[in-house]
């Protein structure tokens, strides 16, 4: 055995898990009606019953059968719903009472039926999906020919084409399969005795549908069927075990679409094809110019087909190209394909150059086997397979630019070309030959081609011979010749004008086409752009309905779900004529629920005005995407169209992701940090505001019980219990402080004082703080005056001497310096302490930072925070370092220096002495003068 593969063994984790969140899907099968399904289905679900299982039928046919009958006594029967339609009222399924009633598991006879117009689903199958994602089991019946992918085998051998089909992958996708099998004799003989279908009923049906012949065919189906399950499990057994190493190569099959009839039963055969080499198939269908010029009736029938083949579970793709034959195959050896599949072409006519299509592929072909599928017996629509445009291709008009108002305008334009054409010739005779005029007509059939279509430029080229011939060929104004020769010149001309007129056509319609592409490109690019550059949902929104808007000319809604997961109506969108007019949010909130797409053009709801899509990202699904055509639902109605637009879904999708993980990661960082700081809050409070309280009802207890307490005892505890209070109060000022200082609650004081008066007075309030260490001081007596809050920068001094008192021993020695260093005066506060650790210079200002881990000293680590709050503030700046050359931490603040305001008398005084002495320059007496600043600064130095 091999080691697994890790992305296959999570892919598989995930699909285990997936399918343990979703109901069970057993499936009794059977060949034909009358071989036992539904008996077999019901004595199951009898055995679950008396084991004690919630067992529900929902919906079953017991066709009049009383062996069936006597079975479903006893057990509990959903009621039905009624439903007029077509004035009938009918009985049908109540999916709803169902889902509410929720039982362990449902009953729900004939797999394949078909609800009435109106219901949520258009087919019964997709009901038991809907249980099966609500967690229900659901036990039902199925015959081998309500397979779509056997479906016209069986046609062919009974006769008998039946309408109600499935998908293969529902079938593919059942939890279990129990065959349910019965000899043909013996389904004969209860068809005889009545048990299969009433008298007369059997009678009929034993001479059409169930003769012998016919029930063997269905039997081997049924048992091949069987058999090709039991190989996928056995397959995908062996696959999940690694008993056997993977090829890297497999067999994918191609099947080319047309617009023919045949593709139904193509796209069927192609399907049977890949079952049987259990290889990947897809469906592409080649829009070449041809191919777009045909009718509407018959492109509509090409995306049927692509429909009808992504439901047996083809990729679907349509490709662009000037010929189908190229376009098949460079796409072909894109993918790897190793079949490509196509239906019979006819024999080209003898009108038409076209190949074959089938001959064009064998011709080039290299590396790929192509296999021809027939047509079927007494099936004719072969000899018309060869693709090619229809009489109305000839007079095609170009009236989108603009030139023309309408297609006889565009015809009236081209005669018009010919007749200017006409004239110039006509003056321009005596100067140039026949040869030349002939050149000058052929000038206008290429700008009528090019500037009106393919019919006005055909129209052209018949116009200009008969032009050339009547006014410029002898004999002149009449259409006869006088030599024989000019018939093969007007052949010449006239097939060279009609060539030119085709290629031009072709090169415009190649633009056009180049130019959707680039726009399509385009669109999705500046999308993905803009959806990048997007920080919130309501941006999301409107960038995303207004690139869906322009792109497919319909009305947009993006529907958002709340906390409950329920899908809300666009409040975010204000311009209301830009959404739909009716939101069914009933069906949004289905959708998003269920992840598939429903309304209009869907299988769900089909009759909605809206086309309603999952806006899925790898997460989760982040809404639902409404689109309402503004004009016939054509937008969205090809396969390309459907892509682009399940493109720009998934970039919604993404975009919405990212914005929510976003928000969820900053709220995750707040809650993170607030949590910190909670923590560390409460750490300190509960350290050091318990340690001064402890102290403070220690001290007071003694001295409320020694009434006798000596003079000089009672004397240290009252300091004792002061000292304790002081720190307590300082603790908490810290903290009101920071508080206040974060939340802008402190408005600066700032007058112009001196540095000296601030550093005296904090060293007075430290003065027990600093009673065992040595505090010098160095400030130049020329240091400016500046314009701070005395009380702020007082607090400031504080901290910085209780934290270097703190961190230092007792005796160190402890510097405040000063000096003027440009613009601003830089403090300095200086210790003899071990330092500071690496890494903490930048940390040590933040809040709850201590200098010691663990550390047994007091404080709650706002001190400095609360310095780097005062000094910002002031408009400086903080930072700490280790002194150089020894021990110790040095914390540096800078303050700003402003130019000081002079008094009125000294300004006075100043103008006074400029006046006399009339040089312009000050007196020297001016600085001795009693109230000149830089006296008074120098007396309180003094």
């Amino acid at each position: 055995m091999e080691r697994p593969d890790p992305d296959e063994l999570l892919g598989k984790l995930q699909r285990d898990e997936a399918r343990e969140q979703r109901g069970r899907l057993k499936i009794f099968f059977g060949a034909s009606a009358g071989v036992g399904k539904t008996f077999a289905m019901l004595q199951a679900a009898r055995k679950l019953s008396d084991e004690g299982t919630d067992v529900v039928v929902g919906v079953l046919e017991t066709h009049g059968r009383e062996e069936t009958a006597r079975l479903l006594e006893g057990l509990e029967v959903l009621p039905q719903k009624t439903l007029e339609y077509r004035g009938r009222v009918l009985r049908e399924f109540d999916l709803d009472g169902m889902l509410v009633r929720k039982p362990a598991v449902a009953l729900i006879d004939e797999l394949a039926h078909a609800n009435v117009a109106g219901e949520r689903h258009l087919k019964r199958w997709q009901d038991v999906h809907e249980l099966l994602d609500a967690g229900i089991d659901v036990y039902t019946t199925l015959n081998v020919q309500h397979l779509e992918r056997l479906n016209d085998v069986v046609g062919q051998i009974t006769g008998i084409r039946v309408w109600e089909t499935i998908p293969d992958r529902v079938f593919d996708l059942a939890d279990e399969v129990k065959l349910v099998d019965l000899p043909p004799d013996e389904l004969l003989e209860r068809m005889r005795e009545g048990k299969v279908y009433m008298a007369a009923q059997a009678e009929r049906a034993v001479r059409n549908f169930f003769r012998k012949g016919n029930l063997i065919a269905l039997r081997e189906l049924a048992l091949r069927r069987t058999a090709d399950r039991v190989d996928a499990q056995m397959r995908e057994y062996r696959a999940d075990q690694s008993i056997s190493q993977v090829w890297q190569a497999r067999e994918r099959l191609l099947v080319a679409i047309g617009p023919g009839p045949e593709g139904v039963a193509l796209v069927r055969a192609a399907a049977r094809l890949a079952a049987s080499l259990r290889a990947d198939w897809l469906a592409v269908h080649v829009e070449t110019p041809a191919m777009l010029r045909q009718a509407t009736a018959r492109r509509e029938s090409v995306y049927a087909t692509l429909k009808l083949a992504h439901e047996l579970g083809a990729e679907t793709l349509t490709l662009d190209g000037a010929g189908a034959a190229t376009t098949l195959l460079a796409y072909a050896q894109m993918r790897n394909v190793s079949k490509l599949v196509i239906g019979a072409s006819g024999a080209p006519r003898w009108w038409t150059a076209h190949t074959p299509l089938h001959e064009q592929l064998l011709r080039h072909a290299r590396g790929v086997d192509v296999v021809l599928i027939g047509p079927a017996a007494g099936d004719r629509s072969a000899e018309n397979r060869v693709v090619r445009g229809d009489w109305r291709d000839w007079f095609e008009t170009a009236p989108e630019l603009g030139l023309v108002g309408g297609p006889w305008r565009a015809y009236a334009w081209a005669v018009g070309i010919c007749g200017a054409v006409s004239l110039a010739a006509a003056e321009l005779t005596s100067f140039l030959d026949l040869a030349n005029i002939a050149m000058l007509y052929l000038l206008g059939v290429i700008v009528a081609a090019m500037r009106l279509g393919r019919g006005p430029g055909v129209l052209a080229s018949f116009l200009s011979v008969v032009a050339f011939d009547f006014f410029f060929v002898p004999p002149k104004m009449s259409l006869s010749v006088s030599d024989t020769q000019y018939l093969l010149t007007f052949a010449v001309m006239l097939t060279v004008a009609l060539v030119i007129s085709h290629l031009t056509t072709s090169l415009r319609f190649q633009a056009r086409l180049a130019t959707w592409r680039e726009r399509r490109t385009g669109a999705v690019y500046a999308m993905a752009r803009e959806l990048a550059a997007a920080l919130t949902t309501p941006q999301i929104i409107e960038i995303g309905s207004r690139h869906v808007r322009e792109v497919f000319q319909a009305r947009v809604a993006l529907l958002l779900p709340d906390s409950q997961s329920s899908v809300r109506q666009p409040v975010e969108n204000a311009r209301e004529e830009t959404m739909p007019a009716h939101i069914d949010t009933d069906v949004a909130q289905w959708v998003y629920d269920r992840q598939q797409a429903a309304g209009r053009g869907t299988n769900t709801l089909p009759g909605s005005d809206a086309y309603y899509l999952p806006l899925r990202a790898p997460m989760r699904t982040r809404g639902v995407l409404v689109v309402a055509p503004e004009s016939g639902g054509g937008a969205i109605g090809t396969p390309e169209q459907q892509r682009l637009l399940d493109t720009f879904a998934a970039q919604i999708a993404l975009a919405l992701e990212r914005v929510h993980y976003v928000e969820i990661a900053q709220d995750a960082l707040v809650t993170m940090e607030s949590e910190r700081l909670r923590n560390s809050l409460l750490s300190a409070i509960s350290h050091d505001l318990r340690t001064p309280l402890t102290s403070i009802v220690g001290f007071a207890s003694m001295l409320s019980r020694n009434a006798q307490t000596p003079g000089p005892l009672r004397i240290d505890l009252v300091d004792a219990i002061h000292e304790e209070a002081q720190r307590m109060t300082g603790l908490v000022t810290n903290l009101l402080d920071m508080a206040k200082l974060e939340g802008g609650g402190v408005q600066l004081n700032r007058q112009w004082q001196m540095l000296e008066e601030v550093v005296g007075t904090s060293l007075r309030a430290c003065r027990r703080v600093l009673a065992d260490h040595e505090v010098t001081t160095r400030l130049p007596a020329d240091l400016p005056l500046l314009r701070f809050d005395a009380v702020l920068l007082e607090r400031l001094f504080a901290n910085l001497l209780e934290n270097a008192a703190k961190y230092s021993p007792a005796g160190s020695h402890i510097e405040i310096a000063a000096r003027v260093l440009g613009e601003e005066v830089e403090v300095s506060v200086s210790d003899d302490g071990p330092g500071l650790s690496p890494g903490m210079e930048g940390r040590i200002f933040e809040k709850f930072m201590r200098g010691e881990k663990e550390s047994a000293k007091p404080g709650i680590g706002l001190g400095l925070a609360i310095c780097r709050a005062i000094v910002e503030a002031h408009g400086g700046k903080i930072h700490a370092t280790n002194v150089p050359d020894g021990h110790g931490a040095r914390f540096i603040f800078t303050l700003p220096m402003e130019t000081p305001p002079v008094p009125p008398d000294v300004a006075e005084g100043i103008d006074a002495d400029v006046a006399e002495s009339g040089d312009g320059e000050p007196a020297a007496e001016v600085s001795d003068a009693p109230d000149a600043p830089d006296a008074n600064v120098t007396k309180q130095h003094e």
